[in-house]
């Protein structure tokens, strides 16, 4: 999960947001007065300890995924995903895997389903149970795996991304009961933070106990703490290794340099023509939209970490160059190291170019148009060499989906303030791959996570207030969706 938007904190307690329920709007949808919001919101305040100790006990498994960390505490983490399905009243709840590319077994996933009454549609609710590595443990203000309460804020790794995706979908479980108006299908995933590299395998393999209606993935960003967001479109993915070379062999840079410029350089020219006088992506054929939403620029700052003398690059709003324009970055370089220098040509040199691409362009176009840029700018008439690398679907929601406007209106009530509609610069691929196999399905992207959450990072936390929040427009959305 990535981040989108920081904002200064702005803490609204659970009862503050039920105090403005009376003000949600429902004009222009179906009549919503079976719903009791109160109710809803009441229940999930006298269970909200419970499920703040679930969260707990989950973050107390060190479930990394990568595979330098020991793959027993995903299974330990996907037992007990299985233990709270099943003490929330699912009847089949099981522990699956796929094959991976090596030939062995994928991380544990947990598929959990409990049918609905006669014609109800069915819900698939996704989150995962895996996390990144927590990074130097002295650089944590408290254990990275021993949950921690400090100033309305629960710490630990996994506490937004996203084993609060996991406890959100528990408690909206726990809240309705044996009210639930709809089917459920919970799957929780054991390796999305290494790129789901059994995903589709485990979509083919279980389509038919997979199949829903509506999808909710709990893993995204709200706006900021206090203001919920509904995430309607991803950037796609396109990247690759570019390699230029020169010369057979390295050569004295004092004989020979001048007429024969060193890789290095070139490559450095090539990089150049990626984009304009602007900033701007300048790789012809490309995708490109335009967002309506209002993105601070020093907002924007604080959280990428800029210098303060640095211009921004680009041309349109933050909202466009973030989530509906191109953007492609070097993201790493293989030269000679400085330590190793010596007065001589580099005969090559290579770099890895990440390209993310607009909702609605079709990756294998975007490659294509990369790769003909590279080979008609290469100066000088240097050897290239293009090894292609990851691909990854852009995702551009229906917004006016009747379950898009149940989303919002469930949103709207649990925090008592409209939520935004967001883009997402980085990718979820397994969301391309979701929509692939169930075409008919209605995908919402939500959230529990905020921009203060510092997600990957040190200090990871979860607002406690959005968190109980998010428990509750869950609830209320599976409510009304069984209404529709």
């Amino acid at each position: 999960m990535r981040l989108v938007h920081r904002s200064r904190p702005r803490p609204r307690g659970g009862r503050a947001a039920r105090a403005r329920v009376g003000q949600v709007s429902t004009k222009g949808d179906q009549d919503t007065s079976a719903i009791d919001v109160e109710e809803i919101l009441g229940r999930v305040g006298s269970i909200f300890e419970e499920i703040q100790s679930d969260l707990a006990d989950l973050i107390r498994i060190p479930s990394v995924s990568a595979p330098a960390f020991d793959p027993a505490e995903v299974e330990r983490s996907a037992e007990l995903v299985a233990e709270l399905l099943r003490r929330v009243g699912l009847p089949e709840v099981e522990i699956v895997r796929a094959a991976s590319a090596d030939g062995g077994a994928g991380a544990p996933a947990v598929i959990g389903h409990r049918p609905g009454p006669a014609g109800a549609p069915t819900v698939l609710l996704y989150a995962h149970h895996d996390v990144q590595p927590p990074g130097p443990a002295e650089q944590w203000a408290s254990s990275p795996f021993d949950p921690t309460v400090r100033d309305g804020r629960l710490y630990g790794r996994g506490s937004a991304d996203d084993k609060g995706g996991i406890v959100t979908h528990l408690g909206a479980l726990r809240v309705l009961g044996d009210e639930l108006p709809v089917g459920v299908t919970v799957f929780i995933e054991g390796e999305e933070e290494i790129g789901s590299p059994t995903f589709a395998a485990l979509l083919a393999t279980h389509r038919d106990r997979l199949a829903a209606d509506v999808i909710v993935v709990a893993d995204s960003a709200n706006w900021a703490v206090g203001t919920p967001a509904l995430t309607t479109s991803l950037r796609g993915l396109v990247d690759c290794t570019v390699e230029v070379t020169v010369a057979s062999s390295a050569s004295h840079s004092g004989i020979f340099g001048g007429p024969v410029l060193d890789a290095a350089t070139v490559l450095a020219r090539l990089i150049a023509t990626l984009h304009d006088g602007n900033g701007d992506v300048a790789v012809a054929g490309l995708t490109r939209g335009t967002s309506s939403v209002g993105y601070p620029e020093s907002e924007f700052r604080d959280q990428a970490a800029t210098v303060p003398s640095l211009e921004l690059a680009g041309t349109g709003s933050l909202a466009d160059r973030l989530w509906t324009k191109p953007a492609i970055n070097v993201i790493g370089m293989d030269v000679t190291p400085i330590a190793e220098s010596a007065n001589s040509i580099i005969p090559s040199a290579r770099a890895k170019l990440s390209m993310r691409i607009a909702p609605g362009q079709d990756p294998d176009a975007a490659e294509q148009a990369l790769f003909d840029h590279l080979r008609s700018h290469v100066p000088f008439g240097a050897e290239l060499r293009i090894l292609r690398g990851e691909r990854g679907q852009p995702f551009q929601a229906d917004q006016n989906s009747p379950a898009s406007r149940a989303a919002r209106w469930a949103l709207q009530a649990a925090w008592g303030r409209e939520p935004v509609d967001i883009g997402m610069g980085g990718s979820i691929p397994f969301i391309a791959d979701l929509a692939a196999a169930f075409p008919q399905a209605q995908i919402l992207i939500t959230a529990v996570a905020d921009p203060e959450s510092r997600t990957h990072a040190t200090d990871e936390s979860v607002h406690l207030g959005d968190l109980e929040r998010a428990v509750a427009a869950e609830a209320l959305l599976l409510h009304r969706l069984g209404a529709e």
